[in-house]
């Protein structure tokens, strides 16, 4: 069982030399964008992001990739400004550490290289799935309050997980979503729109399975906690879950055949895909 002081948030782990080039990155960008008279959804249309990844990059919390600033350099008119900085972005992508909780990390490196990533959410959207100002929404109302400093790097850590969905080679990833997610419009009206979006987004990546789990349904075999599925390069699946605070890696494969088993059978029950985008679509034009 994980103690009180391994739960607890932690100040910025292991300095690793590269917050401060993506903060001056993001405040180029950010000025670029504003001097060529656009908006983050204009000019994320224009290089294939959506609004909340620009922020996220415009902020620092999110690592700009070469290919993106190669292509914003030509788009902004910024005359080499952006491809300069394309090798010092390279080689601190290739020295960056992991930057999660001590009892989170076995996990996170596991997500980082799977091959295959399947999630049930039964309360709140799954992390790789959340806008920035959804996360943000998340952490200011989590109990102990949590302070602006650790809440503005949980939101960075979420969102630099997010990097999953751009992987070469792309790996398998679905999801299956309780309904109740989409009727919570956690951090108001426009936030929680702007996250049915990206909702609408994901789901459009040919490598991502998006359902939605209708409440109409009477049972399914999972009433318990949310879980985790994951297969990492050449080794077993693995779940995890997380309760309370308390998280908990499976590798115990009699455990981790149960989880898939019953996400086998939610899958089933669940909306199809093409069934979950028009639902999704549906409570979006309800906001």
């Amino acid at each position: 069982m994980t103690d009180e002081r391994e739960r607890r948030p932690e100040t910025p782990a292991e300095a690793d030399g590269t917050i401060e080039l993506f903060s001056t990155l993001g405040k180029m960008l950010r000025r670029l964008r504003e001097r060529a008279g656009l908006k983050q959804k204009e000019f994320g249309e224009m290089v294939g992001y959506g609004p909340d990844q620009i922020s996220a990059m415009e902020r620092g919390v999110r690592v700009p990739r070469p290919e993106f600033l190669e292509k914003a350099d030509e788009l902004l008119d910024a005359g080499g400004l952006l491809t300069d900085a394309m090798e010092d972005v390279e080689r601190a992508m290739s020295k960056r550490r992991t930057r999660h909780p001590e009892w989170y990390r076995s996990y996170a490196a596991l997500e980082a290289e799977a091959v295959e990533l399947h999630f049930y959410a039964n309360h709140g959207m799954p992390g790789l799935l959340q806008t920035a100002d959804y996360a943000h929404a998340v952490f200011v109302k989590r109990r102990p309050l949590l302070t602006e400093e650790a809440i503005e790097k949980r939101v960075s850590d979420r969102l630099s997980r997010q990097q999953v969905f751009e992987r070469d080679p792309l790996p398998v990833i679905s999801y299956i979503l309780e309904e109740a997610i989409l009727d919570r419009p956690i951090g108001g009206t426009a936030v929680f729109a702007e996250q049915l979006q990206r909702l609408l987004r994901i789901g459009d990546l040919r490598n991502v399975e998006l359902q939605v789990m209708p409440t109409r349904v009477e049972a399914h075999p999972n009433l318990d906690s949310a879980f985790n599925l994951l297969t990492p390069q050449k080794h077993a699946q693995v779940g995890y879950t997380e309760a309370q605070g308390y998280p908990r890696l499976i590798t115990d494969m009699e455990e981790v055949r149960k989880l898939a088993e019953r996400y086998g059978i939610m899958r089933a029950l669940a909306l199809n895909p093409l069934e979950s985008r028009a639902l999704i679509e549906k409570k979006l034009g309800e906001l």
